[in-house]
Parts: structure tokens; C-alpha cells; sequence
């Protein structure tokens, strides 16, 4: 029962920032982030890992804006908005130039070429048969000799060319068989 009465009750439940400070805090980096974001993020179908990357930073600069541990709100800002400008920085250069663009999205890579998969690229980036044939069945594909090609594209999607009958090009059809 030591321990229970070791704990410091008043430090738990009691806040040393003003409620009404910690709500205006709250409130200023909440809508400071929405109108940054909404400036210079485009929407996007997924999140990649660089923009997780950004999220993270951004949560760790918020923080302190919001704790009122003898940083401002607006020193919170400015640091979430270089983060972001920077962020913007890198994806316009991407797509202004495309060395940048080489240099920063990872070129799509082939798991699957005319109905066989190639382990080599499955081991590189660590996907099992199995994995892979979870992926094709979402995109309504029951047999690996139905796939043209199957890239991991640099999003971490997976993105499918069918063949026409279900058979590669190059792969003749089995004697007897009908289409």
C-alpha cells in the first residue's frame, strides 16, 4: 500500500497551464496546422513514407506549441511551416527535374514478367508467394499465369497488367485445352 500512497495525486489531476491557455493552444496549432497543410499539400490517393516522415515531425513540433513548456505558439508554427516548406521544396523539385525525381521515388519494381514470379526482386524487398498471391486475388486474379506484370510501385502499391486470356504472351497453351 506504500506505493499507492507514494503517488503524487495533485501533479496527476491538477494542470499547471491554465485550461483556458491550454485551450487556446490547442486551438491556434490545430488551425495553424489545417491552413499550412491545405496550402501546401496536395491531396493524395496514399500516404508514403516520406509523408508520414512529415507527420511525425510535424506532431513533434506541434507539441510544444501546445504544452506551454516555455515554447510559444509561434515559434511551434514557423517550425511546422519550414517543415512543410520544405517538404513542398522537395516534391516541386521532383517534378520540375527529373534527376530529382529518379533521385527521390524508387523506380517501380517487377515481382511478376509474363506469368512467373521473380524471387529475386520478392526477396529484395521481403514478400512471400504468399503475400504477393493475397495481392493479386484483390485485384481478381486467381492464377499467377494471368498476370503480364506485376510491379511494387514506389507508393507500396501494387499495380497489375493483365493478360489477354489469361495466359502470358510466349506461354503457348496447353494441348487439349480450351479457351
Amino acid at each position: 500500500m506504500d506505493w499507492l500512497a507514494n503517488i503524487e495525486w495533485q501533479k496527476m489531476f491538477v494542470p499547471e497551464s491554465s485550461i483556458l491557455e491550454m485551450v487556446i493552444r490547442g486551438t491556434i496549432m490545430y488551425l495553424g496546422i489545417f491552413v499550412l497543410l491545405r496550402i501546401f499539400r496536395r491531396q493524395a490517393g496514399s500516404v508514403g513514407i516520406a509523408d508520414l516522415v512529415v507527420i511525425v515531425i510535424i506532431a513533434d513540433a506541434a507539441q510544444n506549441g501546445m504544452a506551454g513548456d516555455a515554447k510559444s505558439v509561434t515559434e511551434a508554427l514557423v517550425l511546422i511551416g519550414v517543415i512543410i516548406l520544405w517538404d513542398y521544396l522537395i516534391d516541386w523539385l521532383g517534378f520540375k527535374s527529373e534527376l530529382m525525381a529518379r533521385a527521390l521515388e524508387p523506380q517501380p519494381l517487377v515481382l511478376v514478367k509474363n506469368g512467373r514470379m521473380i524471387h529475386r526482386n520478392m526477396e529484395q524487398e521481403m514478400i512471400t508467394e504468399d503475400e504477393l498471391m493475397g495481392q493479386l486475388r484483390q485485384q481478381g486474379i486467381e492464377d499467377i499465369k494471368q498476370v503480364k506484370q506485376c510491379c511494387l510501385e514506389s507508393s507500396g502499391d501494387f499495380s497489375v497488367i493483365k493478360v489477354d486470356g489469361g495466359r502470358p504472351k510466349g506461354i503457348k497453351k496447353n494441348k487439349g485445352a480450351t479457351s
